[in-house]
C-alpha cells in the first residue's frame, strides 16, 4: 500500500489481521518509521527514484536500517528500484533485507571479467588434457 495516511491506517489494519503488508513509494526515513510503527512487514524504498533527483538513495537505506535497529523493528527493508550492482552490493552491506531490480542488473551480478578469462584458460587447458567426464 502507498506510504499515506490511508495507507498506514490499512497497513495497521490488515496486519493486526494477521496479513503481510508492504507499504511502497517510501522517499525518506520519517516515512518509514511510520510504516514500521503502523506494524509493516515490508518498507519500500525506491533508491533509484531518488538518485534520479540527484539524491543518494543509499543514504535512506542506511538511515532505515540504523532507525530500524535502534529501536528493533522487525519491519523489512526492501530497496526498491535498484538499478546498477553497486546499488545491491551497497544495500547488502547496509543491510537491506531485499532488493528489486530489472533481470540485466540481476544478470550482471554473476558477470565479472576475469571469471569469464579465466573460465575459456581452464577450459582450454582441460581439452589440453584430451580427458572426457561421461
Amino acid at each position: 500500500m502507498p506510504l499515506t495516511l490511508d495507507g498506514l491506517k490499512a497497513c495497521k489494519n490488515l496486519t493486526s489481521d494477521g496479513h503481510k503488508t508492504n507499504v511502497t513509494l517510501c522517499f525518506s526515513a520519517n516515512q518509514a518509521l511510520l510504516a514500521a510503527k503502523a506494524g509493516a512487514t515490508f518498507v519500500s524504498p525506491f533508491i533509484g527514484r531518488l538518485d534520479d533527483i540527484a539524491i543518494n538513495g543509499m543514504d535512506l537505506i542506511r538511515d532505515i536500517r540504523q532507525i530500524f535497529d535502534n529501536y528493533g523493528f522487525e519491519t523489512e527493508i526492501l530497496a526498491a528500484s535498484a538499478r546498477t550492482v553497486n546499488h545491491i552490493k551497497e544495500a547488502a552491506l547496509i543491510g537491506a533485507d531485499v532488493v528489486t531490480a530489472p533481470p540485466a542488473t540481476l544478470k550482471a551480478l554473476v558477470k565479472h571479467p576475469l571469471t569469464d578469462a579465466d573460465l575459456a584458460t581452464f577450459l582450454a587447458d582441460w581439452a589440453k588434457t584430451g580427458q572426457k567426464i561421461a
